[in-house]
């Protein structure tokens, strides 16, 4: 059971009948803590029996340059983790990564009466994506920046990752040999960072509203919460958060529309990071896709790659998201090992911040199907384990 915490980094607070969780730490773009998960857990918990009808999520504004800029969560505060990692601290790697996927799991299991609306006003990365992707509502901006882009940091997608990227539903364009498409793999194995557009062409959000109409559609959800209730099992949410929607938002524009042949031909379907990067260079050299996908992958930690893709085809046959974060767990504790790519990954990117980390192995093909075995060993005592007969919300 997660422990209880009271951190400044979560301020949560109750309006008429809506819970709201601001996620206050924007110096680090209110990466989450392990203090947050201890704080929020509880929470919800509490709110669920005292019998709230909506919570709403969102993020403090950070300071650049004088100016306040909007930021829902730059993911987990894998600094933390690194470091206790390097000091053999197992208790903290151990703690983290469970509490924070039990935390997830709580959040996927909120009955739909209940909603969860989270607002997207800035970046969501990583385990911000974790925090709201599985609740019901997901409200985008203008100002979205969305990624999962753990394979740059020697890590993988997680959060319950392998549960809901193996299921959006997009048919293939290509070969139409699978209604997820390509774009899942693209997402998970490339951290592409997706707009606005990209989130509703692919279902990830549920809405777009501009920014400016943000505080009122909080004060129209919170006016709604306090109504009588129509039935026991009534949505206050939905009718609000589509009044405000913003229809005029243009999907086919979106990167991902834009690029869906190409992006299904390259990942749609495909058993190996082998087969993908041969389906990319067979773009030939004029393929501005092609070409900087191949880039970004070559960045990319080659067992992160690996690890990740088996995540995602082991996750599409999980029959509930707490046997996919059961998968996932075992994997972060593989992650957390010395000598693991992750503390190579994380000293690059947010240590030494050279940007140029070495990766072990350096190359896919000595990436072996018996090290990415590895990955999904079982924990013995030490397994998480979640139930419920959840199904996915996208």
């Amino acid at each position: 059971m997660a422990q209880s915490s009271f951190t400044t980094q979560l301020l949560p607070s109750l309006s008429s009948k809506v819970g709201i969780l601001l996620l206050n730490n924007p110096a680090s773009l209110n990466a989450l803590t392990l203090e947050m998960i201890r704080s929020m857990t509880p929470t919800l918990q509490a709110w669920e029996a005292a019998g709230v009808r909506a919570t709403l999520m969102a993020g403090t504004p950070y300071e650049k340059k004088g100016k306040s800029k909007p930021a829902f969560c730059a993911g987990g505060d894998v600094k933390a983790v690194y470091l206790a990692g390097l000091a053999k601290d197992k208790a903290l790697t151990a703690d983290f990564f469970r509490e924070e996927y039990q935390l997830n799991h709580l959040i996927a299991m909120q009955p739909p009466h209940l909603p969860q609306v989270s607002i997207w006003d800035g970046i969501v990365m990583g385990g911000g994506v974790g925090l709201s992707v599985h609740g019901k509502y997901r409200v985008a901006t203008e100002n979205t920046i969305f990624a999962m882009p753990e394979c740059k940091i020697g890590l993988f997608p997680d959060v319950g990752g392998t549960w809901w990227i193996p299921r959006l539903k997009l048919y293939s364009q290509w070969n139409n040999k699978s209604m997820v498409g390509g774009v899942g793999n693209y997402l998970a194995l490339s951290g592409a960072r997706l707009k606005a557009e990209d989130l509703m062409y692919a279902g990830i959000a549920t809405h777009y509203v501009k920014s400016n109409q943000l505080e009122d559609m909080k004060q129209a959800l919170i006016d709604a919460s306090g109504q009588e209730k129509s039935s026991k099992l009534g949505d206050c949410a939905a009718s609000i958060l589509m009044s405000f929607h913003d229809h005029s938002i243009d999907v086919s524009a979106s990167f991902l529309s834009q690029n869906r042949q190409d992006i299904d031909y390259a990942f749609d379907g495909k058993d190996s990071m082998e087969e993908i990067f041969a389906s990319l260079e067979s773009m030939g050299s004029g393929s501005h896709f092609g070409q900087s996908t191949l880039k970004t992958l070559k960045k990319m930690s080659p067992t992160s790659l690996k690890v990740t893709l088996e995540g995602l085809k082991r996750g599409s046959k999980a029959q509930t998201i707490g046997e996919a974060l059961q998968m996932e767990y075992r994997m972060s504790q593989a992650f957390m090992r010395e000598g693991s790519d992750f503390y190579e990954g994380i000293r690059a990117a947010l240590v030494d911040k050279d940007g140029n980390p070495k990766w072990s192995p350096a190359s896919l093909e000595d990436v072996t199907e018996v090290l990415v075995e590895g990955y999904f060993e079982k924990l013995g005592d030490r397994e998480l384990c979640l139930i419920g007969n959840e199904s996915a919300k996208l």
